[in-house]
């Protein structure tokens, strides 16, 4: 279910007033009384409370001055857009949208069109190139090339298609910075997220100029002047792969931040108003992490099966040419190597970067609550301390692409199964083919050895 903004104020509120306001102020309830006397230090976290639980997290305004993760990775937002990946836009102060009508995406059909006339041309190209292909080593290297234009014909179901989606999560992030600063005082930071993504960036351009090139060296039968219809497809791919590292990246700072400050603020004053208000922030950041594998899931299923066939292809290609040629290393080899690597390095980052997030979200706050000693603190907050392992327990923290597949190190070790099992059945029918074949050359050597007797 997801957490509506009125709910978490509503929650918040509650947690904060416990139903009334003179609760706060109840020394007897809360042991402010130090010697005696008023604790200054707690009444003052009191009033700041107070004060900050004036703020809306459903306002465009509040939520513009704390998202500091969309003012991060901003640049990553605006290359998928140059790129006619994913035309969403800050419309408003605080609220990411997506319209068909709108410049961006008037933009992204421009570029689309042009972009799909240079495709088709170099895709034609190499369909000629396939069909007047004899040998077995070149039609690997034709099959492959005429994959990698497949991604650009699936941006408008996995990347226009899902914008709307896209747009509600990056907004997410905005209310939940306000929820943040609103429960902990302080406002979530991403150190060195901006640098980080500056190198991404152009680490993304680079490794598809240098991919490309590479392939077009190694590689017989693909054309420099080809390369100009891949550029944006495998920078799309490195991009996609920069986005979910970033994404998991935000969700893992979070969690480690959420739990610094829970743990801190449990041992300054553990009540059950303050255990209430870290579970609902909680909540919001577990229901954070899911919508994210819900709003790419269209994205990264196509992705992962993208890579998946990739890797199984030029695998086979690799050991068709051990199995024809011996183990002597040639560019072709080379080059169907550096495929898989590429395919594989990508799919690596994709599912790593989920299982670290997963981990990260549930265990510092998980620590916390199984660390304090219930016999120093009263009956309702050993009762909210149980509420809020039980949350936890029943909302447990995964990347799930809409049910389809659960995003974590399982699937990478699923995938490497499910390639090995097809490899042996594909190394099969080649050595079957091999077999059949060498009959058939002994015969053909016997006719030309009697001929020439």
């Amino acid at each position: 279910m997801v957490i509506k903004d009125s709910e978490f104020e509503d929650s918040l509120n509650f947690a904060l007033l416990r139903g009334d306001m003179g609760t706060i102020w109840d020394t007897s309830k809360d042991e402010r009384m130090v010697c005696g006397t008023m604790n200054p230090e707690l009444i003052q976290r009191t009033k700041e409370r107070a004060i900050r639980a004036q703020l809306n997290s459903a306002d465009g305004d509040t939520c513009e001055l704390h998202d500091q993760f969309y003012r991060d990775h901003k640049l990553l937002l605006v290359l998928f857009r140059a790129l006619a990946v994913m035309p969403i836009l800050r419309s408003s102060p605080g609220r990411i949208t997506f319209d068909w009508r709108s410049w961006a995406s008037i933009y992204a059909y421009f570029f689309y069109v042009m972009s799909t006339g240079v495709v088709l041309f170099v895709g034609y190209e190499r369909l000629k190139i396939l069909q007047d292909t004899k040998k077995f080593d070149e039609y690997i290297y034709g099959v492959l090339f005429i994959i990698f234009l497949v991604p650009h014909f699936w941006i408008p179901f996995v990347g226009w298609g899902v914008a709307k989606h896209v747009a509600v999560y990056k907004t997410m992030w905005g209310a939940f910075q306000v929820r943040y600063y609103r429960v902990t005082a302080t406002n979530l930071q991403f150190p060195h997220l901006k640098i980080l993504i500056v190198i991404l960036s152009v680490g993304c351009l680079v490794c598809a100029i240098v991919f490309l090139l590479s392939l077009s060296f190694l590689l017989d039968g693909f054309a420099l002047w080809h390369t100009c219809a891949y550029y944006h497809i495998i920078t799309m791919l490195n991009m996609n792969s920069a986005l979910w590292y970033i994404n998991c990246r935000g969700i893992q700072v979070a969690s480690s931040s959420l739990s610094d400050r829970f743990r801190t603020d449990v041992g300054i004053e553990c009540t059950a108003a303050m255990i209430s208000q870290y579970r609902f922030l909680w909540l919001n950041l577990s229901e954070l992490l899911q919508a994210l594998g819900n709003a790419y899931a269209r994205t990264y299923s196509t992705y992962c099966l993208f890579m998946f066939i990739n890797i199984t292809i030029a695998i086979y290609g690799a050991l068709s040419e051990v199995i024809d040629h011996g183990f002597g290393f040639s560019f072709k080899e080379i080059g169907l190597i550096v495929d898989t690597v590429y395919c594989s390095t990508l799919l690596f980052i994709f599912c790593d970067c989920s299982h670290n997030a997963t981990l990260q979200v549930a265990q510092g706050v998980q620590d916390t609550l199984l660390g304090i000693n219930l016999l120093k603190v009263d009956q309702p907050t050993q009762k909210e301390i149980d509420i809020f392992i039980q949350a936890i327990e029943m909302n447990p923290a995964i990347v799930s692409l809409k049910g389809y597949a659960e995003v974590n190190r399982e699937l990478l070790t699923a995938s490497i199964s499910t390639i090995a099992i097809y490899l042996v059945v594909l190394l099969q029918f080649k050595l079957s083919l091999i077999s059949q074949q060498m009959p058939l050359d002994m015969m053909e050597n016997v006719k030309n050895l009697q001929k020439s007797n």
